[in-house]
This record gives C-alpha cells, sequence and structure tokens, in this order.
C-alpha cells in the first residue's frame, strides 16, 4: 500500500499546465497525435488504461515510451508472441537453490507503465493474465496475491488489419480498456516533420524529458477525482450508453462502467483544460473512444460493415444534451 500524500491537491489550472509541459515533452518525439497523446493523458488521470488500434508504423510504441518518461515512471515493454505463457506476464516461481525454497520472480506486468505490444498476437490465455492486474491492481499466483506498485497503467497496440496469426481480445479485455484510440497517418507536412526531426538528431532515439514522477502522477490523479460532475451531465453519460444498447445494429450495448468511464475520462479532460467542471462537449469528444469497443454488434452488421464508431456517433447526435446546457444556449 502507498500512502496518502499529505500535499496540498493541484488546483484545475496547476494539472493543466503539468499537462501541457508533459504533452510539450512527448512532443519533441511524436508528431502528429495532439488528440489521441491528449485522451491517452487524460485516461492516466483518471486512473485508466489505453488500447492503441491501428497500422503498424505510426509511432505507438514511441508515444507510449515517451509518454512513460514524462510522467517518470517506470517502463516495461512486453511484445506480445503466440508461444507466450501468463507466466511471462505475471511471473513465475522458480526454485533457489541456495534456500531449497521456490521464491517468486515478478514478470513485466509489476511497473508503472506497461507497454504490451501487438497484444492481439498472443492467446487469450495469457491476454487474461492481465485481466486481474488491469482490473484490481494485483495478480494472483499459486494462490498468493501480489499487488502491483502505484499508479500502474497498461497501453496496448493492436493492429486491426491482421488477422492470421492473431487472436481477438474477448469482451471483458476490451473493457477494461478505458479508451481505444486511432492515432491515423500523419499529415504530408506532419511526415515530413518526422523525417527532419530523424535527420537532425543523428539518432534514432530522442531525448523526452521527466515531467513528473510516480508521487507527482498520484497527486494529479487525486486532484482529476475533485472535479464536479453536475447530475445532468452523469445522466448524459447514462443516456449515451443506453442509447447503445438500443440501437438497431447492436446486440449488447455499453455497459455502466461505460457510462462511468465517460464521467472518470470527462473530469481529467476538463481539468487538461484548466476547468473544475465537466461540459457535455467534453463527453461528446469522448464518447466514440470510450464506448465503441465495448459494443457487440449483430452478425448482419459486421456483413453490411457497420462500424461501432458510427453507432456511437448516431447516438451522440440524437441523444440531447442536458436541459440546463440547452437553455444556456
Amino acid at each position: 500500500m502507498h500512502p496518502e500524500s499529505t500535499r496540498p491537491a493541484p488546483s484545475a489550472d496547476e494539472i493543466a499546465d503539468l499537462g501541457r509541459r508533459v504533452l510539450d515533452s512527448v512532443r519533441t518525439a511524436i508528431v502528429g497525435m495532439d488528440d489521441p497523446l491528449t485522451v491517452a493523458l487524460a485516461a492516466v488521470l483518471a486512473g485508466g488504461h489505453v488500447l492503441f488500434e491501428d497500422v503498424p508504423g505510426l509511432g505507438k510504441t514511441l508515444a507510449a515510451r515517451s509518454l512513460a518518461t514524462a510522467l517518470g515512471l517506470d517502463f516495461r515493454r512486453l511484445q506480445c508472441t503466440p508461444d507466450m505463457l501468463p507466466g511471462d506476464v505475471t511471473g513465475s516461481y522458480v526454485y533457489a537453490p541456495d534456500t531449497g525454497e521456490f521464491k517468486f520472480r515478478p514478470g513485466p506486468i509489476f511497473t508503472g507503465l506497461l507497454l504490451a505490444d501487438e497484444i492481439n498476437r498472443t492467446t487469450p490465455k495469457t491476454q487474461s493474465a492481465m485481466l486481474e492486474a488491469m482490473a484490481e491492481r494485483q495478480v494472483t499466483v499459486e494462490g498468493v496475491r501480489f499487488p502491483l506498485p502505484a499508479p500502474f497503467h497498461v497501453i496496448a497496440t493492436s493492429n486491426p488489419i491482421e488477422y492470421e496469426g492473431t487472436y481477438a481480445l474477448p469482451e471483458a479485455q476490451l473493457d477494461r480498456f478505458m479508451v481505444r484510440l486511432s492515432v491515423g497517418y500523419p499529415t504530408a507536412e506532419g511526415e515530413t516533420q518526422i523525417i527532419l526531426d530523424r535527420v537532425r538528431r543523428q539518432s534514432p532515439d530522442a531525448v523526452v524529458e521527466q515531467v513528473l514522477d510516480a508521487e507527482g502522477l498520484r497527486d494529479l490523479q487525486r486532484a482529476v477525482e475533485t472535479i464536479h460532475v453536475d447530475a445532468d451531465i452523469a445522466r448524459y453519460c447514462t443516456d449515451l450508453a443506453r442509447a447503445t444498447r438500443a440501437a438497431q445494429h447492436v446486440a449488447v450495448g455499453a455497459s455502466p462502467r461505460g457510462s462511468q468511464a465517460l464521467v472518470l475520462l470527462g473530469r481529467a479532460f476538463a481539468a487538461l483544460d484548466g476547468r473544475a467542471y465537466v461540459r457535455p462537449d467534453d463527453i461528446k469528444h469522448l464518447a466514440v473512444p470510450v464506448l465503441a469497443h465495448r459494443l457487440t454488434l449483430t452478425p448482419q452488421a459486421w456483413a453490411q460493415g457497420v462500424d461501432p464508431a458510427t453507432v456511437v456517433s448516431a447516438a451522440v447526435a440524437h441523444v440531447p444534451v442536458p436541459p440546463t446546457v440547452a437553455q444556456a444556449r
């Protein structure tokens, strides 16, 4: 267990300032990911985990490593493969000849930020080894519980275009990710800038400045918990989640964990904007990355090429914003 900090909680302005410094530091290595990086940082401040799902070569791994460095977190990279076993993630008991006993040797999951690279290349059994860690910040090996460091976060990457030799993440695992983000290709100017930055560095490694440490991040996470959420905003998140459950092409809609994630992420997103309250526009902006991966579409919808993001966008378009906001407009 980690003792609670006695330092005063940072204000929304202080969170925004530190957030800008973290993002500016990451931008020394990453070009053209402003919105995904902001949402990913908000997810970390909200205590969540992040799934980057996009084609290879867009800098997802570098983004995770740079974010860990700027936040001052211990970083481990786990390259997922089909032959990986659960013990390769959690650790296992190893015989110690000097004592004649079996001692627990922690796996790479015992870190501040774990990058599970190409998580859909490992088997469901190994994927599920991360489930307890992501949900409860602990692992259980041979009936013994081992707490994980705090903060603990998982950033996973997944390739959505390859199916041979891959294993789709089960719904329970997907639901543990607070957000699923798509990076997208950079603009022509951004891609040129990536090349010029590499030429100018004369090195494959970019230097990312550390802005926070683990204790400072915990302070920010506690401060985010104080951001005000109006009852109308909470009901708006509920209405959006319920709208996905009633959508035509959806077999299983977003669970209450999805609506709760909207609120939690909305608070962190507002704090990064320097506000001590959540606006409906925050929720609208975050609805797709928070809810789309939590939907299970009908077989007919998959056959027709329906995108879960389109279903969520339709819900955002049709669900009324809170009445108080509508009156203010």
